[in-house]
């Protein structure tokens, strides 16, 4: 299902209202993650798991999310947009209460694998939603609305703190929390554009390769998502082990960590209209690459605190503009987009293992540095994301024909 930006079947503010839905959906996915997340340590002693077992079966979710998310699209060409989102988004909150009901390390994967495969259609279908709106306001939102998925993160990981600390059985924890989100998700999906495919129009497959263009900007979000993902996982550990500070030192890296992305992607959006989305993630790269060589470098636990910050302020718009990007790069946004997050759930996936296999072969401040030689990828890359800058889209498309595929239903 695709569509055009400068089709003004819809009115200017049923568009508006369909930013916040959409950025309701957002934090509504984002809760879901934050929500289980805090559970982990419940989920293995429940499932009897070790270490290396656990470490395996967290592998599944960004298994299920990889081979699933091609299917996002044809189901959107099925359905329509909307009801799309509602079915999916409800599949991936609902999807929260099976992990902690597996009792075993079998039932766990195959749980994990559902969870995952749900959350990456829900998210396919409301990045092609959030890019369109996008397209419609003539302004930068998708920076904002992953800025809302991390507020999503933080609010369901806060909830999931308190219950661990009062002992709460996580299998009633999550199905209250999962009765509460769905009820919010289908709300929130009430409110987003209702896009439909044309009748003549030929559905997309259910499983193909990504285009070439998918490949080339998800290489730029795979640098960046391996930069997020090694910094989440590893800050920590990196400052206790190297720079010997306290654990509640080396854990208040990552909070930093994360509290410096989530304010960064919500105030992104302006910093995109000012300056377009090369431009944003070029110098992003430069504050990345920075922030990188200062934790490898400083011999002061301050210093490499710093250079996780900046190795968040410099990472944390470029996923949004990657989808945003693969959003405007063919003629079906959906494929796209699945394209891309496919890559970037890949990097999430390895970026953890592969700088703890380096760190053990070699050394933490090995491993991050190449992390620094890929948050200088971002400099080289950002290009590439030409097509996400709705500036130039904008102008470049100035006078040329409607090509409408995508109908408004009311």
């Amino acid at each position: 299902m695709t569509a055009d930006s400068t089709d003004t079947a819809f009115g200017t503010e049923q568009v508006r209202r369909a930013r916040f839905a959409v950025a309701a959906v957002f934090t509504v996915h984002g809760a879901v993650t934050g929500s289980f997340a805090t559970r982990v340590p419940w989920i293995q002693d429940h499932a009897g798991l070790s270490a290396g077992q656990l470490g395996l079966a967290l592998a599944f979710p960004a298994i299920g999310a990889s081979l699933a998310m091609p299917l996002a699209g044809a189901i959107s060409h099925r359905f329509g947009a909307r009801t799309a989102l509602r079915g999916l988004l409800a599949l991936w909150t609902l999807a929260l209460i099976l992990p902690s009901t597996a009792p075993n390390l079998l039932t766990l994967c195959a749980a994990l694998f559902v969870y995952g495969a749900t959350a990456g259609m829900s998210d396919v279908a409301m990045n092609a939603l959030g890019v369109e709106v996008e397209n419609r306001l003539d302004k930068s939102i998708m920076s904002g609305l992953h800025g809302m998925w991390s507020v999503g993160a933080l609010i369901g990981s806060a909830a999931g703190t308190v219950a661990a600390h009062l002992g709460a059985d996580a299998r009633l924890h999550h199905a209250l929390a999962a009765l509460v989100l769905t009820t919010l998700g289908l709300i929130a999906c009430q409110g987003v554009l209702d896009l439909r495919s044309r009748p003549d129009e030929e559905p997309p497959p259910r499983f193909t390769l990504p285009p070439k263009s998918a490949l080339i900007i998800g290489a730029v979000g795979f640098c960046a998502v391996f930069a997020e993902g090694a910094s989440l996982d590893w800050s920590a550990v990196y400052l206790r082990d190297v720079m010997d500070t306290s654990a509640g030192l080396a854990a208040a890296s990552t909070t930093a960590f994360a509290l410096t992305m989530a304010v960064a992607r919500i105030a992104g959006d302006k910093v995109v209209d000012r300056f377009g989305a090369v431009r944003t993630v070029r110098v992003g790269g430069v504050l990345a690459t920075v922030g990188g060589i200062l934790v490898v470098a400083s011999p002061d636990a301050a210093l490499a605190m710093c250079g996780f910050g900046l190795l968040g302020l410099g990472v944390a718009v470029v996923v949004p503009l990657a989808f945003a990007a693969a959003g405007r790069s063919g003629p079906n946004p959906s494929q796209a987009i699945a394209g891309v997050a496919t890559i970037t759930y890949t990097s999430g996936l390895i970026a953890p293992s592969a700088i703890g296999s380096l760190a053990e072969a070699t050394s933490l401040v090995v491993s991050f540095g190449l992390v620094t030689v890929l948050a200088f990828g971002l400099v080289l890359g950002a290009g590439v994301l030409r097509a996400g800058d709705r500036r130039q889209v904008s102008s470049s498309d100035a006078g040329a024909p409607s090509t409408k595929s995508a109908e408004p239903r009311p």
